[in-house]
């Protein structure tokens, strides 16, 4: 199970281990420099107390840096009972470190002794999360912790190096299986935990105060403690970027929310909100500017919802509104319609030019559920559904949606092992010559065949590919398989064939297509001449300025664009001159036209094809599917076809020996 970390709270985990060994140095000299054996051991157990606190410490607030994609929490007895160890291996340490003459062997002890408690404070603390399935450790780094726990520990200079070392390399060491949940998630939760902290921190504070004798140091301490943990609380609370709650936070209220629902048999609602397009901003003008969209998003949401509604950031571009206290479902549609009129206001006081809109999903309870979990996964599938609605909209959940969210999640894992598993195919559809009629080139269309899920249709998995980010990978893939098919072709002694690729939106964002295809295809054996890739006019058209740049880098690496589906778009005559494409493909709605439209059907494709020709390009025409389409495409000269008519798309072995029968037709 992936991990991660909050790397202030990492800092603040080292500053806090940094203060305990102050304190324990402090304490040693002062011990050591006392006549009376009874004041000795008074002072060893303040000192021990001190330092096994700030040890214990430190391990909580380094582990309140850590988070797994699931709740954590810590079961409060094993949560005690790591403190104590702390606290107990500390005065053993002292005790041996703190005699009258300091030997060697005391040195190495007492590093021993320090260093052991040190790792069982951090072992019994992970047992606390009571994890299912158990943790699991990785020998060599557990053997490392205990090495850099025992050998820190016996230079008390580094003491903080050995608290702070042991406990990120003892992590590093540790194994949590996918699935796995925490058995405590319902025990210790944060804020109590860093409240805890807060106290024992001021313990370690409280102590050095009264072994310095209120030197006049301590209030630069005091202050430096204060602010260490507000920042902490703050760290673990709020999201850094935004300032809004974080997840753990809206978790908490939305449990204390249900528990006042269920007493006052009251409604409340969640809207989980996702922005259209950021991706595409984050991508193109950088993560500065989207860190600077979700700020400005952030702030003007708070202003769009009611006074006591909990707005949080659950991460990325992912917001939660918690609404509590309503009349009906009529209430939770009127703040989500407030959110999109205002949002879609053209300024702003805080004159953040990029507008976003985003897509809501709602849940309610009791209705849609009656736990975290269900409530936030219920929301986020009806948030999908306003997405497929058109985006920037709401819709309310739906049970059917459940049904719709979980196939969708079952498409995008099985677009992620198709490539490994070869679970994806290509098929060949066949382009002729509009004159004679002859093979002229093949136009490259995958498919998915999934052993559970069965044979899934380009509709349907290739829309998900696209929001998920897949359809780049997939799109390599697809250069990567013509080619090699290419090269069987060729290796058969069957004439080379040009293959036509389609580009999807998101590829086209990618600042390292061009090369990235050329290194392919060079890689392959492959002429660029036999590729040739195709872009619909319509996201030709949403950068049209962008869509030239990278138009003459393919073309300056040696391969030929066809714009797809013309007609479709909003093409103008000035970009479509610019863009000098080798081809233009007829959008197959023009082409039923030429029988359902008549003379007016006929007209325009009759005029799409003369604007081509007079541009310089050729023509193909999709869907022809009868005979009367064809005749009258032959009339008008268009130069190449494609559809059922002609020839359905084909396996690689069935379009070589269309080819072969071509090659032998024409021989003969």
């Amino acid at each position: 199970m992936q991990s991660s970390y909050n790397p202030w709270l990492v800092a603040m985990s080292f500053v806090v281990a940094t203060l305990a060994s102050c304190t324990a140095l402090d304490l040693t000299g002062r011990i050591y420099v006392l006549a009376s054996p009874r004041l000795r051991h008074v002072w060893r157990m303040g000192g021990a107390l001190a330092l096994g606190v700030g040890i214990w410490s430190m391990h909580f607030v380094a582990m309140l840096a850590f988070s797994l994609p699931i709740p954590l929490g810590y079961d409060f007895a094993d949560t005690a009972y790591s403190l104590a160890l702390a606290i107990g291996a500390s005065y053993l340490a002292l005790c041996l470190t703190t005699h009258t003459q300091l030997t060697a062997a005391r040195l190495v002890g007492g590093g021993a002794f320090m260093g052991l408690g040190i790792a069982g404070m951090h072992y019994s603390g992970m047992a606390a999360l009571r994890m299912s399935p158990g943790i699991s450790y990785r020998p060599a780094w557990f053997a490392a912790s205990l090495a850099i726990a025992i050998g820190a520990s016996s230079a008390a200079l580094v003491m903080a190096i050995a608290i702070s070392g042991m406990h990120y390399v003892a992590m590093a060491a540790a194994e949590f299986a996918p699935g796995a949940i925490c058995g405590a998630a319902a025990g210790v939760n944060a804020a109590w935990l860093a409240t805890s902290v807060i106290l024992f921190t001021f313990a370690i504070l409280i102590v050095t105060l009264l072994l310095s004798r209120f030197d006049a140091r301590t209030s630069f301490l005091v202050g430096a403690v204060s602010k260490l943990n507000g920042q902490i609380v703050r760290l673990a609370t709020l999201d850094t970027l935004t300032g809004l709650p974080n997840r753990a936070t809206l978790t908490e209220r939305i449990e204390r929310a249900i528990h006042a629902a269920r007493r006052q048999r009251s409604l409340f609602a969640i809207l989980f909100m996702d922005l259209d397009g950021f991706k595409t901003i984050n991508d193109s003008l950088g993560h500065s500017a989207g860190d600077q969209v979700l700020s400005a998003f952030a702030q003007r949401l708070l202003i769009c919802v009611r006074a006591g509604d909990t707005v949080a950031r659950l991460g990325g571009d992912e917001f939660v509104v918690l609404s509590e206290n309503l009349a009906s479902r009529t209430d939770a549609a009127a703040l989500a319609e407030g959110v999109l009129k205002r949002m879609r206001r053209d300024t702003w006081a805080d004159s953040q030019p990029l507008q976003v809109m985003p897509s809501i999903g709602i849940a309610l309870f009791p209705e849609d559920g009656d736990s975290v979990d269900t409530l936030l996964k219920h929301a986020d599938a009806a948030m999908y559904e306003a997405k497929r609605a058109g985006r920037s909209t709401y819709r309310f959940f739906e049970r059917r949606m459940n049904e719709a969210a979980t196939r969708t999640l079952q498409i995008q894992n099985a677009l992620r092992e198709a490539p490994a598993e070869r679970h994806f195919t290509l098929h060949f559809q066949p382009k002729f010559d509009g004159k004679s009629e002859t093979l002229a080139g093949a136009e490259a269309l995958i498919r998915l065949h999934h052993p559970q899920l069965g044979t899934l249709a380009p509709l349907e998995f290739i829309p998900i590919a696209e929001r998920s980010g897949q359809i780049v990978q997939i799109g390599y893939w697809v250069l990567r398989e013509a080619c090699r098919q290419i090269r069987r072709w060729i290796a058969q002694g069957l004439p080379p064939i040009k293959v036509a690729i389609n580009l999807s939106p998101r590829q086209l964002l990618q600042a390292d297509l061009v090369p990235t295809m050329l290194e392919i295809v060079n890689a392959e054996g492959v002429r660029c001449e036999q590729i040739m890739f195709e872009i619909t006019e319509t996201v030709a058209m949403q950068d049209a300025a962008r869509t030239i740049e990278m138009l003459c880098e393919f073309q300056a690496s040696g391969f030929e664009i066809a714009i797809d589906d013309f007609g479709t778009g909003y093409s103008s005559l000035a970009y479509l001159q610019r863009f000098r494409v080798k081809q233009l493909k007829i959008d197959r709605f023009f082409t039923n036209g030429l029988d359902a439209h008549g003379e007016e059907g006929s007209a325009i494709v009759s005029e799409i094809i003369a604007l081509a020709h007079s541009l310089e390009m050729d023509v193909v025409a999709e869907g022809v599917e009868t005979e009367s389409q064809l005749h009258m495409l032959k009339a008008m000269r268009c130069d190449e076809m494609q559809g059922f008519l002609l020839g359905k798309p084909l396996t690689a072995e069935a379009f070589g020996d269309l080819l072969r029968g071509q090659t032998l037709t024409a021989d003969a």
